[in-house]
């Protein structure tokens, strides 16, 4: 991240990345889900030479034994009610995943006054605020966008409030703290953390004369055969998906299954014309075009029978018009509870030498720059983020499903801790029903899990390899032309950050 572009003017081309962005994402929040907001190697420390403490951090709610703090603190954020701790209530309050955790913080520090912006994220408002020296004292937003306030100076380097405050980054999921560090400095505290596994509609092969063992990403050859043996056609009328390979939003996955990333490790690097690229392109394109027209393919995907009723009870699972499709874990909870009979069989996403993979997003904590309580945004960070807070917002969350004989299928955090204990005391066969194979599998690919690395222009190079990927989907352009093109143009994008 070469220079710093004075806020003013990020702001600006904020608004022209938002009003450009392809809006074509194929995945939701997992609280639209129901499963829990949101999207490492090792349990292994990932302090990332970011001075993290190894030992202070135990997993205790209680006041930190660090500086004190006090006053007002302001978090970018929804609540739904006040004075806090209360009930919230209404459209748009917070979940009780959230209302739980804050809680636990209110309650052990009453010494701070606790207010809401009751607003989600929103980068213009977000960048004006900082630019008036009045933003929220600390904000909540998408991993995958973060590099883009951090290059422009938005957000503050954490590294002296883990030391202040005792927090052990080691408890955090590795790739997520990758995604938050820049030049050996960490700007963020992971809150959830998602993965990808691939869902397979056992009826659908079955049907096809195949075994839920064929779908196997790390085979091309293969899948390209098992893709046309899944999918139906009346005429030119699709009228079933084989294997959807989620484009454009997939990209970087099919990519690191085929040996290459679309940028380098440390986000500076455009990597989009690399010919690995383009050929994982080329071949996920091959498993929509197989189905006729990509126009055709979008359209049955997103308005045919399942597809329109994505969340609900008659999804493509239950309408047989799905194959199999890699997803976001959040998607067994949408599954579980709508469609809790499904004979639905998982299975790792595989690179080409057949190691699963998966590709892993989600949301992060972090400090603006011009924030005015900046200890205590960094005890609330440390507070809502602990593996007690974890496990006691998802027991409420498990014992309101248990009540009202719902399913429940886990909260996905990016502390290894909380999963551990969410993952062996409140998910079980009971709870999670015909899915819990699933939901094991996402725990064990989100130790395979990659993030993309912050990148300065993070919005506009996203926007830019999806339209990439979109011209070859639509006009036809080759992998690689398109590619050749948009590495140029995310170059640029970076360089001018």
């Amino acid at each position: 991240m070469p220079h710093r572009t004075p806020i003013a003017l990020l702001i600006a081309a904020t608004l022209i990345a938002t009003a450009c962005g392809s809006g074509s994402g194929s995945s939701a929040t997992s609280t639209a889900a129901g499963g829990g907001s949101s999207t490492a190697p090792s349990t292994a420390a990932a302090s990332s030479g970011a001075g993290a403490s190894a030992s202070a951090d135990t997993g205790s709610a209680a006041p930190s034994g660090g500086k004190p703090i006090s006053g007002t603190l302001q978090v970018g954020g929804k609540y739904g009610c006040k004075p806090i701790p209360c009930k919230p209530q209404g459209d748009g309050a917070a979940d009780e995943i959230a209302v739980t955790r804050y809680d636990a913080f209110a309650k052990a520090h009453p010494e701070v006054t606790l207010e809401f912006t009751e607003q989600d994220f929103k980068a213009e408002t977000f960048l004006t605020s900082v630019a008036a020296g009045n933003p929220p004292d600390v904000v909540r937003m998408d991993r995958d966008t973060i590099g883009t306030y951090i290059a422009q100076g938005a957000i503050d380097p954490i590294d002296q409030c883990i030391t202040d405050f005792g927090i052990d980054m080691s408890q955090y999921r590795q790739p997520a703290v990758q995604q938050l560090t820049v030049d050996g400095k960490v700007y963020g505290i992971p809150e959830f953390y998602d993965s990808r596994i691939i869902l397979i509609n056992d009826s659908v092969v079955t049907d096809a004369g195949l075994k839920p063992e064929d779908i196997d990403t790390s085979n091309w050859d293969n899948l390209k055969s098992v893709n046309e043996k899944l999918l139906k056609k009346d005429g030119n009328k699709v009228t079933r998906i084989g294997f959807d390979p989620k484009l454009p939003e997939f990209l970087p996955l099919w990519a690191k299954a085929n040996g290459a990333s679309i940028i380098s490790d440390d986000g500076k690097t455009s990597q989009l014309e690399d010919p690995k690229v383009a050929e994982a392109l080329d071949f996920a394109a091959s498993l929509i075009k197989a189905h006729g027209s990509p126009a055709a393919f979008l359209d049955f995907r997103g308005n045919g029978p399942g597809g329109k009723d994505f969340f609900g009870p008659n999804n493509q699972f239950k309408a047989d018009t799905l194959g199999a499709m890699p997803m976001e874990q959040w998607y067994l909870n949408v599954l579980a509870s709508n469609t809790p009979d499904e004979k639905i069989d998982f299975a790792p996403f595989k690179d080409k030498q057949g190691n699963p993979i998966s590709m892993s997003g989600g949301s992060v904590w972090a400090i603006p720059a011009s924030a005015k309580n900046k200890d205590a945004a960094c005890e609330f960070m440390r507070v809502i983020t602990l593996p007690d807070s974890w496990y006691a917002a998802a027991k409420v969350r498990a014992d309101a499903r248990a009540a009202d004989k719902e399913p429940f299928t886990g909260v996905y955090t990016g502390n290894i801790k909380a999963d551990e204990r969410i993952f062996s005391e409140l998910v079980t066969e009971q709870s999670a029903g015909a899915y819990l194979p699933g939901v094991k599998l996402v725990q064990e690919t989100a130790d395979v899990a990659f993030s993309m690395p912050p990148v300065a222009a993070a919005e506009e190079f996203k926007r830019i390899w999806q339209e990439a990927v979109n011209r070859v989907l639509n006009q036809g352009v080759s992998a690689q032309d398109a590619l050749t093109q948009a590495d140029q143009e995310a170059q640029d994008a970076i360089d001018s950050k």
